[in-house]
């Protein structure tokens, strides 16, 4: 079951020649989802080939960085003929806001469009195998996160052991893992448990958006295979970073190994760090195991693997 995130925007509230405004474009199989859209969120979609078929957006706030391509991409949307609905989730207390300015700029598409407000531990979107809920973060404008939570999954099954306790190769085994007791030809009971182990955590995956470091947000990311989360500044620039509500490199890095993540990537790059992010990631890496801290570049996609699998 592949889980990929393409990072299309990851410059901060002024974009660059290298970075575009926020927006990270997810795929888990037949699922496209759009974590923000900033300005020219829609060029990038083009550019690094993700399409336009996404069926829900989370918006963490209403800043322009983060929001400004919609109108665009919704006119896009409404030119090809789409058909297909489309979910905007925003913030609690923001979905008037953001229907004023999309009708405003965009008009009334002519596919169903739907405006959902998202508070902290809100399910936003829930699939057979996966949900998105919201947390609570520390921004100046009402603002969420999101997280990808998968199922666990079955524990793997022993066929060698099913074969061992005479379990006959075929429906039989199905059954077994699929939790369900099964009786052999001499009477014998065999029970899940016997062939099928424990089950097995599914994959993470954290959004921040714009932010402070939290207790909430290091609650939502504990053990997360991939947290995506602000870092605007470096060190140097750490008294900016708290009185405009953004996080440095150093703090995001500490969040993640609190939480005990596997993966940090750093996004939300100020335009005062065009020249060169190694200051980012070095001080990153000095508080956050080593490589696994990043400052991906647009167009990036990252792979997110099972736990399980090294």
């Amino acid at each position: 079951m592949s889980l990929r995130v393409t990072f299309l925007g990851t410059g901060g509230a002024v974009p660059t020649t290298q970075r575009n405004t926020s927006s990270v474009f997810c795929r888990r199989e037949g699922d496209r989802l759009l974590f923000d859209c900033g300005e020219g969120t829609q060029r990038q979609m083009m550019r690094f080939g993700t399409g336009f078929g996404v069926s829900h957006v989370f918006l963490t706030h209403l800043h322009g960085d983060h929001t400004l391509g919609l109108p665009g991409l919704l006119q896009t949307m409404d030119f090809n003929d789409r058909e297909a609905a489309l979910s905007i989730h925003t913030p609690k207390g923001t979905a008037g806001d953001l229907r004023a300015m999309l009708e405003a700029a965009a008009g009334r598409p002519s596919f169903p469009l739907s405006i959902r407000g998202v508070g902290d531990g809100d399910v936003a979107l829930e699939r057979p195998a996966y949900e998105i809920r919201g947390f609570g973060t520390d921004h100046d404008a009402r603002s969420v996160g999101y997280a990808l939570i998968e199922d666990e999954r079955k524990g793997r099954f022993d066929r060698e052991r099913a074969e061992e306790l005479g379990v006959p190769v075929g429906p039989k085994f199905q059954r077994l893992h699929a939790g369900e007791a099964v009786e052999l030809e001499d009477g014998t009971v065999v029970e899940p448990e016997q062939v099928v182990g424990d089950p097995r955590p599914g994959r993470r995956v954290v959004y921040t958006g714009d932010t402070r470091p939290t207790d909430r947000t290091a609650e939502m990311a504990a053990g997360a295979d991939l947290l995506i989360h602000d870092a605007t500044f470096g060190s140097d620039n750490a008294g900016r970073a708290g009185r405009t509500a953004h996080s440095t490199a150093g703090e995001a890095a500490e969040l993640a190994d609190r939480a005990d993540a596997r993966r940090l990537a750093l996004v939300h790059v100020s335009s005062r760090y065009a020249g060169s992010v190694a200051p980012l990631e070095r001080e990153a890496r000095e508080r956050f195991d080593g490589e696994r801290a990043f400052v991906p570049d647009d167009g990036d996609v990252v792979s997110v693997p099972y736990p399980d699998v090294k």
